[in-house]
């Protein structure tokens, strides 16, 4: 019986796959089971998971119905959700695994993340990572026992967007502890670009409108102040801050634009 199960949902994510699965299966101390779930793709990502994964499962659309199935399908106490383009560090599970036995109340746990990849923007990006490190209105947990997933009946599938925080905020809501790891979790941006970052967010925004219109006590907060929180942080790299502004401002415009759309395709 593995300790740890990890779920991860997949399409078209043949440039990453390999090197998370690869980082799951170099977890020390603690047997794991890692279970693909794939929503119809097209490249090589159903071959590079048969080669490291225990299972794929096919199954979707949407990230928030193929954690589910991922989850209903795995076997161990402990079960973590992995996005396609991370890698972990080799001692979190085990560190994961000790945090659940010594505190029976602890629900979750978030794994503290770092990016990285190529071109200046995703320096910024991981400009952003370092200066938001710590910020709870940024995180959501990415291992938990599994009997508070059970209780809270899995991921909200209606939501393609801040799934990850409203589903923490119902494993809390239920009584259960959220902490954090020491080990972390890096983000592969890639090549990021001012195009794809706006794309994305746009997508997003669409699917964002649901939770953005929730009252005020039920949602995060939007404005990130950690990341003006240390202004000499700020000025100890000037570049990277005036492109984090510039990314950030691109993002939001993505946002709001595909919020705009969302309200306009309701309304008819």
């Amino acid at each position: 019986m593995p300790e740890v199960s990890f779920v991860v949902p997949t399409r078209n994510s043949g440039r990453t796959l390999e090197a998370c699965l690869k980082s799951l299966r170099a977890q020390s101390g603690v047997s794991v089971e890692v279970i693909v779930v794939d929503d119809a793709s097209t490249d090589a990502t159903p071959e590079i998971a048969a080669r490291w994964a225990d299972r794929l499962l096919l199954h979707g659309p949407g990230r928030s119905s193929q954690r589910n199935a991922g989850w209903q399908a795995s076997r161990a106490r402990v079960v973590a959700f992995l996005d396609s383009d991370m890698v972990l560090d080799p001692g979190a599970a085990s560190e994961a695994v000790a945090s659940f036995c010594e505190d029976p109340g602890l629900g979750g746990l978030v794994v503290p993340e770092y990016a990285f990849g190529a071109g200046f923007f995703a320096r910024c990006r991981a400009h952003e990572k370092r200066l938001s490190a710590g910020d709870p209105a940024t995180e959501g947990a990415r291992f938990f026992r599994r009997a508070a997933v059970e209780l809270a009946g899995g991921y909200d599938e209606s939501r393609c967007a801040a799934e990850d925080w409203e589903f923490s905020e119902r494993i809390a809501a239920d009584g259960w502890a959220i902490r954090r790891l020491n080990s972390a979790v890096g983000h592969d941006e890639g090549r990021l670009s001012l195009g794809r970052a706006f794309a994305k967010k746009r997508y997003y925004g669409r699917n964002f409108y649901d939770y953005a219109t929730l009252p005020r006590q039920e949602r995060r907060p939007f404005i990130r102040t950690s990341l003006v929180s240390s202004p000499a942080r700020l000025a100890k790299a000037p570049a990277l801050t005036a492109g984090l502004a510039l990314l950030k401002a691109v993002e939001v415009g993505g946002m709001l634009c595909g919020m705009a759309e969302e309200r306009r395709a309701r309304r008819g």
